[in-house]
């Protein structure tokens, strides 16, 4: 399930590209993944260096007849496309260039610029993708580590973003998952109701000491496991 956040990111950059395909230039793209994550970068004032010698917009034709022959029209259109379904990561876009059989010199010149403009910012990625996982699927720093890796965010940016987790406000989601969890397997004994808990929040990347101390005290705040 998407988190408002990330909704609202989705649909502001989805404007924001749909500016930029238009030949309204990036200062039009006031609003960026860089932007939501309080990055506090300035959008240069020309997206694309060709629209700065060109009167004026281009037409739809005028705009094939060119992607069809510049290399680097086609990798810009082909990135445009991707960031209109879902913020990427550059490692991401990255590939689909490739499958693309686009050079690397011009998908690295194309992505230098969606960088420069702020469509492409693996920081404000890596922060919106920590807030939807913590929220949806309430996942720890080493399940949430993962799943950066997995999207092509490098070791450092990982990092920093994980940093700021509040280890008070993990504790608090583990108790969360638990109380939820041990209000299904009423009943069992605490052997097995410990064990189960234990692998999940195992699964979602919470670590021993964290997760023992809060099955312990979830299961000795329990109304069945109280001794009278």
């Amino acid at each position: 399930m998407t988190s408002p956040d990330v909704t609202a990111a989705l649909d502001q950059l989805r404007a924001a590209v749909a500016r930029v395909e238009r030949g309204e230039g990036a200062e039009a793209a006031k609003v960026t993944p860089g932007r939501l994550a309080g990055s506090g970068r300035r959008t240069p004032q020309d997206f694309d260096e060709q629209s700065t010698k060109d009167s004026g917009v281009r037409s739809a034709k005028d705009q094939g007849e060119r992607s069809a022959k510049d290399p680097y029209a086609v990798a810009r259109a082909i990135v445009l496309r991707q960031l209109t379904n879902a913020p990427k990561t550059r490692q991401q876009l990255r590939e689909v260039l490739a499958k693309r059989e686009c050079p690397d010199d011009v998908a690295d010149a194309v992505l230098d610029r969606m960088s420069e403009v702020g469509l492409v910012d693996d920081a404000a990625y890596a922060q919106m993708l920590v807030r939807s996982k913590q929220t949806g699927r309430g996942l720890a720093r080493r399940a949430l580590s993962h799943e950066l890796r997995a999207k092509g965010v490098d070791d450092e940016t990982a990092a920093e973003v994980l940093e700021a987790i509040d280890p008070g406000a993990e504790r608090r989601r583990a108790r969360q998952l638990v109380d939820k969890k041990l209000a299904t397997m009423h009943g069992l004994e605490v052997a097995v109701q410990t064990r189960r808990l234990a692998g999940m929040l195992a699964r979602k990347g919470y670590g021993g000491d964290v997760s023992w101390g809060v099955i312990r005290d979830a299961l000795a705040d329990a109304p069945e496991h109280r001794r009278d």
